[in-house]
């Protein structure tokens, strides 16, 4: 299969997909977070080895990262932060990581960083107020005075750019 004739399946499916992990997550701005990961993670196993069965693979992909986000939102749900004082949150060691891994993270974060510095000031906000602050598309489009179609493009344009320098970086 071809990353085109995925691109026209994804189109011809994409409310379809929409509407069904809305249904599944009950959250507009989240099920179109989650479309743009499917669509993400299925190029990525295009690229990776041939899927016979297109259509029902990218539903299941999309199937499988909403429940993932379910499960996580029913485990934070779970976890009762409320109890424990800020004090005590901040004092809580993080797992400690090898010196490689924290190399590697650095030299991402310096290789996104630079990509994203090249983004125009409009693409910086969107991706700020999406990925660090977690703003929906509607409520980025009524900030930056555009159309939701807008953000959602840019923001696919932006996690190409972010997925492209990660795959690059785990390349051999």
């Amino acid at each position: 299969m071809s990353q085109s004739h995925f691109n026209s399946v994804f189109i011809a499916q994409r409310l379809v997909l929409l509407r069904t992990l809305q249904r599944m997550v009950d959250n507009p701005s989240t099920a179109e977070d989650l479309l743009q990961e499917t669509y993400l993670r299925v190029t990525r196993a295009l690229k990776e080895r041939p899927i016979t069965h297109l259509e029902p693979f990218v539903f299941q992909t999309a199937r499988n990262l909403a429940l993932d986000h379910l499960r996580a939102r029913r485990l934070r749900e779970r976890t009762l932060l409320d109890d424990v004082s800020t004090d005590v949150l901040h004092n809580v060691a993080a797992p400690g990581s090898c010196a490689e891994d924290v190399a590697h993270a650095e030299q991402l974060l310096q290789r996104l960083s630079s990509s994203l510095s090249k983004l125009s000031e409009r693409q910086q906000q969107i991706f700020i107020l999406s990925r660090l602050q977690g703003a929906s598309h509607v409520e980025i489009a009524e900030t930056l005075q555009v159309s939701a179609s807008t953000v959602q493009k840019e923001l696919k344009l932006i996690m190409a750019i972010c997925m492209g320098i990660a795959e690059r970086m785990e390349a051999p």
